[in-house]
């Protein structure tokens, strides 16, 4: 299935905080998807500080399977620095995420790859239609999905599924931090990737344990989903954002000052200093100068940082010739089954 680019077709990232009841039916249930399709495999079970046996099981599976990788944390990091510990360490073509607790379904796994592989998305998110929850959370997440797809301009209806495809590039190019797993289609977009399609996924019922997540998830989210977007958008170019509103707070004031002067010069009944007018500009231009130097500053940081250059390209045609020369050569060991 993969190239000789990857050793694995399949790479799976599995974040665990305190699933130990879950974990062993997972794996089981992962391996037998990946022998039936014949899918060369590797799953990392990343121990999110649990509190709870996981760690034990994931030793224990892990030396069961040699496909099975754990890793742990010391203390509980979140979400997302999971992913992106897994993201780091990934070989396979296709890279995909899920959640540990069962309500993902690994029989969606095949389907996944068919939509990277055969069908050229660089990341599928799945959608789950159908969900096992109660109003409490479907309701929120809806308007939180409607938001989020308005702020992004990307058309997905469950952002926050836990089930996703991943082309290897796309992980190696985003950096997944604080909570911002909601929104890696958005940093796949800013990234380049703009190839970004959905399939309805199962959604099961909660087997074990409880949920992990409370409503605070979604104010937090909201937050993140402004903070990515900003970044998204002036992070190479803070200038243009302060600078523009910086420059409109302090025309504004300017032109209140002058109207009041102009005013008092042609016979104003009323003092400058008297006037609501008066404290509105010098708030407007105090407000305007602090932008700028807000704007300035973010500016030389921006230019100080050594790879303020550095840019990843995404073809290089030298490299595609020595791929062919290699491609050329029959390997001794063959790479796949």
């Amino acid at each position: 299935m993969h190239t000789s680019q990857y050793l694995l077709d399949l790479s799976i990232v599995v974040p665990v905080y305190n699933e130990e009841e879950s974990l062993p039916e997972l794996e089981a249930w992962i391996d037998k998807v990946c022998k039936r399709e014949s899918i060369s495999y590797e799953v990392f079970l990343i121990d999110d500080g649990s509190d709870d046996a996981s760690w034990k099981v994931i030793e224990s599976l892990s030396r069961k399977n040699s496909s099975v990788r754990g890793l742990q944390f010391r203390r509980n990091q979140g979400k997302s620095a999971a992913l992106n510990a897994g993201f780091e360490r990934a070989k396979g073509e296709v890279v995909i995420t899920m959640d540990a607790d069962l309500q993902d379904s690994p029989d969606e796994i095949p389907g996944l790859i068919s939509k990277v592989l055969d069908e050229g998305f660089d990341l599928v998110s799945g959608w789950k239609q159908t969900r096992h929850d109660p109003l409490s959370k479907t309701i929120p997440s809806k308007f939180f999905n409607a938001v989020t797809r308005r702020i992004s301009k990307i058309e997905l209806n469950d952002f926050n599924c836990g089930l996703k495809a991943y082309r290897n590039e796309v992980v190696k190019s985003v950096d997944v931090y604080g909570e911002m797993h909601r929104y890696i289609p958005l940093l796949a977009k800013w990234a380049g990737f703009s190839k970004i399609g959905e399939k309805i996924v199962e959604h099961r019922a909660r087997k074990y344990g409880v949920t992990k997540f409370g409503l605070e998830r979604f104010l937090n989210g909201f937050l993140d989903l402004l903070t990515i977007t900003f970044v998204g958008k002036f992070g190479k170019r803070p200038m243009h954002f302060f600078g523009l509103y910086g420059t409109l707070a302090s025309v504004i004031g300017f032109i209140f000052l002058a109207y009041l002067s102009i005013a008092k010069l042609f016979g104003g009944e009323y003092g400058i200093a008297d006037r609501p007018l008066f404290f509105a500009g010098i708030l407007l231009l105090i407000v305007g100068t602090q932008l700028f130097v807000t704007g300035f500053l973010a500016e030389l940081i921006i230019r100080s940082r050594p790879e303020k250059h550095s840019f990843k390209v995404a073809v290089d045609t030298a490299e595609l010739e020595n791929m062919k020369g290699k491609e050329s050569v029959p390997s001794k060991v063959p790479l796949s089954k």
